[in-house]
């Protein structure tokens, strides 16, 4: 079986998640070619060689410059802040390896773009994690969506509702700072529910939106791990640089209308990422904090019993899940990412681009730039502008 080896920078939560879906890989998918974990770059030595012990990477190195240029790497991983993406990313296209990255993409789409080139010009396979279109639920909307046995799509709704943050006192993260993040619960967020949108209903048109920073400053951390943080509630402040909360409204080429919440100060709600489609013949709820499950409703079944039915995708008739357990048996978050790594292995031997690749990405960051453009200027903003 081809073998594909994997130089990954970052080590944290993304590092965490991308790794346990390279161990996956071979025991779920054997067809596959095999990720083998050579090398894992952080920038304290201490801490990226724990994580290399930890996630089972052969090496641990600090310098993500000489990651890229080894000879024995086919695949740089980057989920790294959203500020080392492009850097990164370019650097990793002109070496001829090919492309994995985080979302978003890039911190504006300026670099999205630059990175989308970059890759292009090298001729390499590039993609972007967007892992929640690999829940077999949403791939079952998908091809409900495709097949026509929606009808006509009319409306799209989407929220991705956390509450992490909702402590004034939480620590002033990396997360926070718009010169790191590019944005906040937006672009965190918000870009997870426009590329489902993308995804499932098609080209977003134009776009009106408003955001809100509930809280201005937060104590600075002492330290931060993922999206966890030690802080002392009377340490120095500093100024909240992104948004808590964007909402927005969507019309897409297709006719269909949008509606689209991302916060961070929802109380209750951990990871409330969740969608409604409806059509002329149907429609399809989906939440992932029941991931497992697709609401699904018909107009044409009979009177007496219309309403949703609760659809397990968890049978072999289901994406994926014929690699995974007996049917009515649940995958987790994990699995997502698995899936993701297995099209993106599947794409390179078979010699076509994985989707969702960069030009999914850059699209995606033409959307969040016409919300902030939007909410800037106070109009319905066409992403064509962008």
């Amino acid at each position: 079986m081809k073998q594909l080896n994997i130089g990954m920078v970052g080590y944290k939560f993304m590092g965490k998640a991308h790794s346990h879906a390279y161990k996956e890989v071979p025991m779920a998918f054997p067809g596959s070619p095999v990720p083998v974990m050579k090398a894992i770059c952080g920038r304290n030595k201490a801490g990226v060689e724990q994580a290399a012990a930890q996630f089972g990477w052969e090496s641990a190195v600090t310098d993500w410059r000489e990651l890229v240029q080894r000879d024995d790497i086919d695949i740089v991983d980057i989920n790294a802040p959203s500020d080392a993406h492009k850097e990164i990313a370019v650097a990793a296209a002109r070496a001829g390896k090919h492309v994995f990255c985080e979302k978003p993409l890039a911190l504006n789409l300026a670099d999205a773009r630059e990175m989308l080139q970059a890759a292009e010009e090298a001729g390499v396979k590039h993609m972007v994690s967007f892992n929640y279109r690999f829940a077999p639920a949403v791939q079952l909307a998908k091809k409900l969506v495709q097949e026509g046995r929606l009808g006509r799509i009319y409306h799209f709704r989407a929220w991705f509702l956390q509450d992490w943050i909702i402590d004034p006192d939480f620590p002033l993260v990396w997360r926070l700072d718009k010169k790191v993040a590019g944005s906040g619960a937006h672009g965190d967020l918000g870009a997870h529910l426009i590329d489902l949108a993308h995804f499932l209903v098609g080209d977003i048109e134009e776009v009106v939106g408003m955001s809100e920073t509930f809280i201005k400053e937060r104590p600075l951390p002492s330290s931060m791990t993922g999206l966890s943080a030690k802080g002392d509630a009377s340490a120095p402040k500093g100024e909240v640089t992104v948004d808590d909360a964007t909402l927005f409204l969507a019309r897409f080429a297709n006719g269909a209308l949008g509606s689209f919440e991302a916060t961070r100060f929802a109380p209750g709600h951990r990871c409330t990422n969740a969608f409604e489609i409806n059509g002329s013949k149907g429609s399809v709820k989906f939440d992932f904090e029941r991931m497992n499950e697709l609401q699904v409703y018909f107009t044409d079944d009979a009177d007496d019993v219309q309403g949703f039915r609760r659809v397990m995708a968890t049978d072999p008739a289901h994406a994926y899940m014929d690699a995974w357990w007996p049917a009515g048996h649940s995958i987790g978050y994990g699995q997502t990412f698995t899936h993701v790594i297995v099209e993106l292995l599947n794409a390179i031997e078979e010699g076509r681009q994985p989707v969702p690749n960069f030009r999914d990405g850059v699209k995606c960051q033409a959307v969040l730039e016409a919300v902030e453009k939007s909410v800037e200027e106070r109009r319905w903003v066409k992403i064509s502008e962008m």
